[in-house]
Protein backbone atom coordinates (compact mmCIF):
# COMPACT_ATOMS: atom_id res chain seq x y z
CA UNK A 1 0.00 0.00 0.00
CA UNK A 2 1.33 3.05 -0.71
CA UNK A 3 -0.75 5.15 1.47
CA UNK A 4 -1.24 5.61 5.33
CA UNK A 5 -5.43 6.54 4.85
CA UNK A 6 -8.09 6.48 2.80
CA UNK A 7 -7.65 10.25 3.13
CA UNK A 8 -5.77 12.62 2.98
CA UNK A 9 -6.41 16.73 3.94
CA UNK A 10 -5.33 20.18 2.93
CA UNK A 11 -6.66 23.43 3.79
CA UNK A 12 -10.38 22.73 2.14
CA UNK A 13 -10.75 19.11 1.04
CA UNK A 14 -10.26 15.80 1.69
CA UNK A 15 -7.82 13.88 -0.67
CA UNK A 16 -8.90 10.37 -1.60
CA UNK A 17 -5.56 8.10 -2.01
CA UNK A 18 -5.39 5.15 -3.92
CA UNK A 19 -6.93 2.88 -1.12
CA UNK A 20 -10.45 4.01 -1.58
CA UNK A 21 -10.46 2.53 -5.03
CA UNK A 22 -13.56 0.06 -5.90
CA UNK A 23 -14.01 -2.69 -8.35
CA UNK A 24 -15.98 -1.17 -10.93
CA UNK A 25 -13.52 1.53 -12.39
CA UNK A 26 -9.78 2.36 -11.60
CA UNK A 27 -10.74 6.11 -11.36
CA UNK A 28 -13.84 5.57 -9.00
CA UNK A 29 -13.81 5.02 -4.82
CA UNK A 30 -15.64 2.10 -3.17
CA UNK A 31 -18.92 3.54 -2.00
CA UNK A 32 -17.64 2.62 2.10
CA UNK A 33 -14.58 5.41 2.54
CA UNK A 34 -16.36 7.94 1.19
CA UNK A 35 -19.63 7.20 3.13
CA UNK A 36 -17.53 6.93 6.50
CA UNK A 37 -16.79 10.48 5.82
CA UNK A 38 -20.29 11.62 5.45
CA UNK A 39 -21.01 9.62 9.28
CA UNK A 40 -17.88 11.64 10.29
CA UNK A 41 -19.38 14.93 9.10
CA UNK A 42 -22.86 13.96 10.48
CA UNK A 43 -20.98 12.92 14.47
CA UNK A 44 -19.20 16.69 14.31
CA UNK A 45 -22.91 18.15 13.33
CA UNK A 46 -24.06 16.29 16.98
CA UNK A 47 -23.84 18.75 20.28
CA UNK A 48 -20.69 18.17 21.81
CA UNK A 49 -21.35 15.84 24.80
CA UNK A 50 -24.22 15.43 24.16
CA UNK A 51 -25.91 11.76 24.48
CA UNK A 52 -26.98 11.27 21.27
CA UNK A 53 -26.05 8.24 18.80
CA UNK A 54 -27.29 8.08 15.13
CA UNK A 55 -29.09 5.06 14.77
CA UNK A 56 -29.82 5.36 11.00
CA UNK A 57 -27.97 6.58 7.95
CA UNK A 58 -29.39 6.68 4.52
CA UNK A 59 -27.06 7.50 1.86
CA UNK A 60 -28.29 7.99 -1.61
CA UNK A 61 -25.23 7.26 -4.10
CA UNK A 62 -25.83 9.45 -7.58
CA UNK A 63 -22.97 9.21 -9.16
CA UNK A 64 -19.73 7.48 -8.98
CA UNK A 65 -17.17 9.42 -6.62
CA UNK A 66 -13.73 10.13 -8.18
CA UNK A 67 -10.30 9.34 -6.40
CA UNK A 68 -9.35 13.34 -5.98
CA UNK A 69 -10.10 16.28 -3.92
CA UNK A 70 -13.31 15.95 -1.78
CA UNK A 71 -16.01 18.24 0.42
CA UNK A 72 -18.76 17.37 2.51
CA UNK A 73 -21.11 19.79 3.87
CA UNK A 74 -23.99 19.35 6.58
CA UNK A 75 -26.93 20.98 7.95
CA UNK A 76 -29.16 20.40 10.90
CA UNK A 77 -32.67 20.08 9.97
CA UNK A 78 -34.41 19.08 13.30
CA UNK A 79 -33.02 19.68 16.43
CA UNK A 80 -34.78 18.24 19.19
CA UNK A 81 -34.08 17.22 22.94
CA UNK A 82 -34.68 13.88 22.06
CA UNK A 83 -34.02 13.18 18.17
CA UNK A 84 -31.42 14.88 16.03
CA UNK A 85 -31.71 15.21 12.07
CA UNK A 86 -28.94 15.57 9.93
CA UNK A 87 -28.47 16.12 6.18
CA UNK A 88 -25.06 15.69 4.47
CA UNK A 89 -23.62 15.95 0.89
CA UNK A 90 -20.82 15.23 -0.56
CA UNK A 91 -19.35 16.55 -3.70
CA UNK A 92 -16.11 17.31 -5.54
CA UNK A 93 -14.83 21.19 -5.55
CA UNK A 94 -17.60 23.00 -7.63
CA UNK A 95 -19.35 19.61 -8.82
CA UNK A 96 -23.14 18.55 -8.37
CA UNK A 97 -24.05 16.34 -5.17
CA UNK A 98 -22.35 12.70 -5.17
CA UNK A 99 -23.93 11.76 -2.72
CA UNK A 100 -26.67 12.68 -0.05
CA UNK A 101 -27.32 11.37 3.24
CA UNK A 102 -29.63 11.60 5.90
CA UNK A 103 -29.09 10.77 9.34
CA UNK A 104 -31.38 10.31 12.62
CA UNK A 105 -29.40 10.69 15.84
CA UNK A 106 -31.57 9.47 19.15
CA UNK A 107 -31.14 10.42 22.93
CA UNK A 108 -29.62 7.80 25.47
CA UNK A 109 -30.17 6.68 28.58
CA UNK A 110 -29.21 4.11 31.29
CA UNK A 111 -31.66 1.56 31.35
CA UNK A 112 -33.06 -1.92 32.71
CA UNK A 113 -34.52 -3.30 29.24
CA UNK A 114 -35.96 -6.94 29.17
CA UNK A 115 -34.60 -8.50 25.36
CA UNK A 116 -37.59 -10.31 23.83
CA UNK A 117 -35.03 -11.49 21.02
CA UNK A 118 -33.36 -15.11 21.33
CA UNK A 119 -29.92 -14.47 21.73
CA UNK A 120 -28.58 -15.94 18.04
CA UNK A 121 -25.38 -17.30 17.41
CA UNK A 122 -22.88 -15.16 16.27
CA UNK A 123 -20.19 -15.94 13.54
CA UNK A 124 -16.89 -17.47 15.38
CA UNK A 125 -13.99 -15.43 16.23
CA UNK A 126 -12.00 -13.29 13.50
CA UNK A 127 -9.18 -14.97 14.81
CA UNK A 128 -10.73 -18.27 13.93
CA UNK A 129 -11.56 -17.48 10.39
CA UNK A 130 -10.41 -17.66 7.16
CA UNK A 131 -8.20 -14.51 5.99
CA UNK A 132 -9.68 -13.47 2.63
CA UNK A 133 -9.29 -11.07 -0.17
CA UNK A 134 -11.94 -9.88 -2.20
CA UNK A 135 -10.96 -11.43 -5.97
CA UNK A 136 -13.02 -8.61 -8.51
CA UNK A 137 -10.66 -5.55 -7.82
CA UNK A 138 -8.95 -4.82 -11.13
CA UNK A 139 -6.44 -2.79 -9.85
CA UNK A 140 -3.86 -3.94 -7.30
CA UNK A 141 -4.21 -0.91 -4.81
CA UNK A 142 -7.69 -0.16 -3.49
CA UNK A 143 -9.99 -0.74 -0.66
CA UNK A 144 -9.81 -4.53 -0.58
CA UNK A 145 -5.96 -4.02 0.54
CA UNK A 146 -7.32 -1.26 3.17
CA UNK A 147 -9.41 -3.74 4.78
CA UNK A 148 -8.98 -7.10 6.87
CA UNK A 149 -11.62 -9.68 5.74
CA UNK A 150 -11.94 -13.11 7.44
CA UNK A 151 -14.51 -15.58 5.99
CA UNK A 152 -16.59 -16.43 8.78
CA UNK A 153 -19.37 -18.55 7.49
CA UNK A 154 -20.54 -19.48 3.36
CA UNK A 155 -18.61 -20.14 0.85
CA UNK A 156 -18.15 -17.03 -1.57
CA UNK A 157 -19.88 -16.54 -4.76
CA UNK A 158 -23.17 -18.59 -3.65
CA UNK A 159 -25.02 -14.98 -2.37
CA UNK A 160 -24.76 -15.89 1.51
CA UNK A 161 -21.53 -15.25 3.62
CA UNK A 162 -20.17 -13.56 6.34
CA UNK A 163 -17.34 -12.15 7.15
CA UNK A 164 -15.06 -10.30 9.43
CA UNK A 165 -13.90 -7.06 8.07
CA UNK A 166 -11.52 -4.08 10.09
CA UNK A 167 -9.24 -0.79 8.92
CA UNK A 168 -5.87 -1.76 8.35
CA UNK A 169 -5.56 2.18 7.78
CA UNK A 170 -7.26 5.11 9.06
CA UNK A 171 -10.01 7.19 7.81
CA UNK A 172 -8.43 10.45 7.62
CA UNK A 173 -4.72 10.63 7.76
CA UNK A 174 -3.84 11.48 11.90
CA UNK A 175 -7.27 10.65 13.02
CA UNK A 176 -8.69 7.61 14.77
CA UNK A 177 -11.99 6.41 13.41
CA UNK A 178 -14.46 6.95 15.21
CA UNK A 179 -16.68 3.37 15.85
CA UNK A 180 -19.35 4.88 14.05
CA UNK A 181 -16.87 5.36 11.16
CA UNK A 182 -15.61 1.59 11.07
CA UNK A 183 -18.99 0.14 10.86
CA UNK A 184 -20.06 2.32 7.60
CA UNK A 185 -16.69 1.91 5.96
CA UNK A 186 -17.37 -2.21 5.87
CA UNK A 187 -20.83 -1.74 5.87
CA UNK A 188 -21.51 -0.72 2.22
CA UNK A 189 -19.60 -3.94 1.55
CA UNK A 190 -22.87 -6.25 1.92
CA UNK A 191 -23.39 -7.20 -1.64
CA UNK A 192 -19.23 -7.77 -2.08
CA UNK A 193 -19.42 -10.14 0.90
CA UNK A 194 -22.19 -11.52 -0.32
CA UNK A 195 -21.61 -11.88 -4.20
CA UNK A 196 -23.96 -14.21 -6.46
CA UNK A 197 -23.57 -12.89 -9.86
CA UNK A 198 -20.43 -13.52 -12.04
CA UNK A 199 -18.76 -10.55 -12.14
CA UNK A 200 -17.45 -11.12 -15.53
CA UNK A 201 -20.66 -11.01 -17.28
CA UNK A 202 -22.73 -8.51 -14.98
CA UNK A 203 -22.21 -5.21 -12.47
CA UNK A 204 -24.13 -5.13 -9.27
CA UNK A 205 -24.10 -1.43 -8.15
CA UNK A 206 -25.77 -0.34 -5.12
CA UNK A 207 -27.00 3.72 -5.65
CA UNK A 208 -28.24 3.39 -2.35
CA UNK A 209 -26.90 2.14 1.42
CA UNK A 210 -29.38 2.06 4.84
CA UNK A 211 -27.46 1.46 7.99
CA UNK A 212 -29.85 0.55 11.56
CA UNK A 213 -27.36 0.64 14.37
CA UNK A 214 -28.80 -0.03 17.78
CA UNK A 215 -26.11 -0.25 19.39
CA UNK A 216 -22.04 1.19 18.42
CA UNK A 217 -19.66 -1.45 18.14
CA UNK A 218 -16.85 -2.17 20.41
CA UNK A 219 -13.71 -2.98 19.03
CA UNK A 220 -12.01 -2.50 15.63
CA UNK A 221 -13.82 -6.06 13.82
CA UNK A 222 -17.67 -5.63 12.40
CA UNK A 223 -19.20 -8.64 11.07
CA UNK A 224 -21.28 -9.03 7.96
CA UNK A 225 -23.86 -11.79 7.90
CA UNK A 226 -24.59 -10.70 4.33
CA UNK A 227 -27.14 -12.01 1.68
CA UNK A 228 -28.07 -11.06 -2.16
CA UNK A 229 -31.21 -11.78 -4.25
CA UNK A 230 -31.46 -10.94 -7.52
CA UNK A 231 -34.32 -10.72 -10.00
CA UNK A 232 -35.01 -11.04 -14.01
CA UNK A 233 -35.91 -7.56 -13.87
CA UNK A 234 -31.73 -5.95 -12.99
CA UNK A 235 -33.25 -4.98 -9.59
CA UNK A 236 -31.81 -6.75 -6.49
CA UNK A 237 -31.09 -6.36 -2.48
CA UNK A 238 -28.16 -6.67 -0.49
CA UNK A 239 -29.50 -7.75 3.35
CA UNK A 240 -26.97 -8.00 6.06
CA UNK A 241 -26.99 -8.00 9.73
CA UNK A 242 -24.02 -6.18 11.36
CA UNK A 243 -22.07 -7.71 14.34
CA UNK A 244 -19.39 -7.05 16.62
CA UNK A 245 -17.70 -9.76 18.98
CA UNK A 246 -20.27 -9.15 21.53
CA UNK A 247 -23.60 -10.05 19.27
CA UNK A 248 -25.36 -8.20 16.98
CA UNK A 249 -25.52 -4.32 16.51
CA UNK A 250 -27.75 -3.60 13.63
CA UNK A 251 -28.87 -4.27 9.72
CA UNK A 252 -27.92 -2.57 6.61
CA UNK A 253 -29.36 -2.81 3.19
CA UNK A 254 -28.50 -1.76 -0.17
CA UNK A 255 -30.62 -1.99 -3.60
CA UNK A 256 -28.84 -3.11 -6.59
CA UNK A 257 -28.88 -1.97 -9.76
CA UNK A 258 -28.11 -5.49 -11.76
CA UNK A 259 -26.94 -4.86 -16.05
CA UNK A 260 -25.51 -7.14 -18.12
CA UNK A 261 -21.35 -6.46 -18.96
Amino acid sequence: MTADAFFETDAEHFIATGLTRGPWSPDHQHGGPPAALMARAIEQALPVDSAMQVARLTFDLLRPVPIGPLAVTTEVTHAGRKLYLIEAVLAAPGGPPLIRARALAMRTQAMTVPDAQPAAEGPVAPADAAAFEFPFFADGIGYHQAMETRLAAGEFGTGRVTAWMRMRVPLVAGEAPSALQRVVVAADSGNGVSLLLDVRHFTFVNPDLTVYLHRLPRGEWVALEAGTRAQPNGIGLADTRLHDEAGVIGRSDQSLLIAPR
